[in-house]
């Protein structure tokens, strides 16, 4: 863990996501360390109070000199494991003000909870996902998803492309496109996470990465031209390399990230390493999010097994990148 550089201690947000699912139990036991885990962090959780003294166990004794609860009201009682769309812009309603509290500098980090994409549809609402809705909401151009591991030396996977049908990654991928992502990966691999000098490898589109064009051409057209200028910006980007070999450990002893071109490419590698432990980062924003690997365990709510192993990873990362935040 990284000390703040400032006596100040670092302002955390924490949305409690969707309230059907794990998300407020995770909280409270998460947050059952912040006096020993985090020292250099006080905490906000927004969400139904209510709801989090229920969900909470052991933890129902929540609010502290370390935590406060942002109290936000549910529009309906909410029943662990069933999902009420009339709780949808509930939800959505915690993310905006935690989004709104980090652009306004009053939070120096924010991290959220698993959420229901289709409670918030169901509510009226159009939502792809977190990473989307935090872009449109800060108006930033391009944001790029990457999800991580643990340890010394974390596997860490970004994507070129996010939630969009198979058939429609072909034509999401440009130049310009992939340049911008691995610029972004970039700097916030060096802002963020203290990493000197990143190396990011890059797997191809196609099958043994097009196979020299008789599987596809994006790697000969549209992957290689992008990393070319890449590295003539002086990101250590090479590839494109085939997916189903890259994951090994020979090939990512020495890599800071893999950036992989659609969702389904990278994250069942990652998530089948580090499921549990594992965080995703929205890397590109002007603020700094983090939040867990996993969903809403919908199965799991309420019943007191849910781990909250990538929700104190999560923290733990938001802690870290606010950290090197203030000190650089």
């Amino acid at each position: 863990m990284n000390a703040a550089s400032d006596a100040a201690p670092l302002s955390i947000a924490i949305t409690t996501g969707e309230p059907a699912g794990v998300g407020p139990e995770l909280t409270a036991a998460a947050l059952g360390q912040a006096a020993t885990r985090w020292p250099t962090a006080r905490f906000t959780v927004l969400g139904d109070r209510a709801l989090l003294q229920a969900r909470a166990g052991s933890a129902a004794n929540l609010a502290n000199e370390r935590v406060a609860i942002e109290h936000r009201a549910l529009a309906v009682p909410s029943q662990a494991g069933k999902l009420d769309a009339a709780n949808g812009l509930y939800v959505l309603n915690l993310l905006d003000a935690a989004i709104d509290g980090a652009l306004d500098g009053r939070f120096d980090a924010i991290v959220t909870a698993p959420l229901q994409k289709s409670t918030i549809n169901d509510a009226g609402v159009p939502f792809t996902g977190h990473t989307e809705y935090l872009a449109e909401r800060t108006h930033t151009p391009r944001v790029v998803m990457m999800l991580a591991g643990t340890g010394e030396r974390p596997l860490r996977v970004a994507l070129a492309t996010t939630h969009l049908p198979l058939k429609d990654v072909s034509a999401a991928l440009t130049v310009d496109g992939i340049v911008e992502t691995l610029r972004i990966i970039d700097h916030d691999l060096r802002a963020h996470f203290g990493l000197a000098a990143p190396r990011i490898l890059v797997t191809g589109l196609n099958p043994h990465a097009g196979e020299n064009g008789y599987l596809g051409r994006e790697e000969i057209d549209v992957i290689a031209p992008a990393l070319e200028r890449a590295r003539a910006m002086g990101i250590d980007a090479p590839g494109p390399y085939p997916a189903d070999t890259l994951f090994q450990p020979r090939y990512l002893k020495d890599a800071d990230c893999v950036l992989a071109m659609f969702h389904d490419q990278g994250l069942p590698v990652l998530k089948f390493a580090t499921f549990g432990e594992g965080i995703n980062v929205t890397l590109g924003l002007p603020i700094i999010r983090t939040s867990v690997d996993h969903g809403t365990a919908l199965d799991l709510a309420g019943t007191g097994r849910a781990d909250a192993g990538s929700m104190i990873a999560a923290i733990d990362t938001a802690v870290s990148m606010a950290s090197h935040r203030r000190a650089g």
